[in-house]
């Protein structure tokens, strides 16, 4: 069982739930959202950043590698009763991508956790219809200070924009910018987050 399995049921912190509302926003704000929008949540967890977003989009699949987190998000989905949205458990980096392709594909803090960035972007692409739009959202480049000791699958102390930009273009996405986002403040430190946002062709 993975750290991620085991912290599922205490996963929805105050912290983590105003973070994912204030995401919701900056991505309102960056993407022109439709009804008609076939939706990923890629490394949802428990489905705050996806569930904050439900009444911009269309259907929304909430999708996590860790199944304690999709047992989680699940259990809220029994709550809404809402048959646009539903939960899949899903390894980006080694399992087929669903049909059929989506519109958006969102996240929040999940790329500095995939240690080869470029193949998660292509895998990001392959997830799209063409015009397809992303909304991922990570860490600036950090000193290492935002993620305890103990924490699981740190490959990345965040990204420098331009970097993560250019990877993209590189990695098939047209129309990107990496755009400086929302802030969290930890233990008196405030670490800003980047949104990259693409098309595919």
């Amino acid at each position: 069982m993975s750290s991620f399995d085991e912290r599922a049921s205490t996963w929805d912190t105050p912290e983590r739930q105003e973070r994912a509302a204030a995401m919701a926003d900056a991505i309102r704000a960056a993407v022109p959202l439709a009804p008609r929008m076939r939706t990923i949540e890629i490394g949802a967890g428990t489905g705050l950043l996806g569930l904050a977003l439900a009444d911009d989009v269309g259907e929304l699949v909430l999708a996590d590698s860790s199944e304690g987190m999709v047992a989680v998000a699940r259990e809220k989905l029994d709550a809404r009763s809402d048959p646009r949205i539903s939960t899949l458990r899903f390894d980006l980096l080694a399992d087929r991508p669903p049909d059929p392709p989506f519109d958006l594909a969102i996240s929040v803090l999940v790329l500095h956790h995939l240690e080869d960035t470029a193949a998660a972007l292509r895998a990001i692409l392959g997830l799209l219809r063409p015009g397809g739009r992303i909304a991922l959202a990570d860490l600036v480049t950090e000193d290492g200070s935002f993620h305890t000791e103990d924490a699981e699958g740190i490959h990345h102390h965040g990204f420098d924009p331009d970097e993560l930009a250019g990877l993209a273009r590189r990695s098939g996405f047209v129309d990107v910018e990496a755009r400086i986002g929302p802030s969290m403040e930890r233990d008196g430190r405030t670490y800003p987050l980047l949104i990259l946002l693409g098309r595919r062709p």
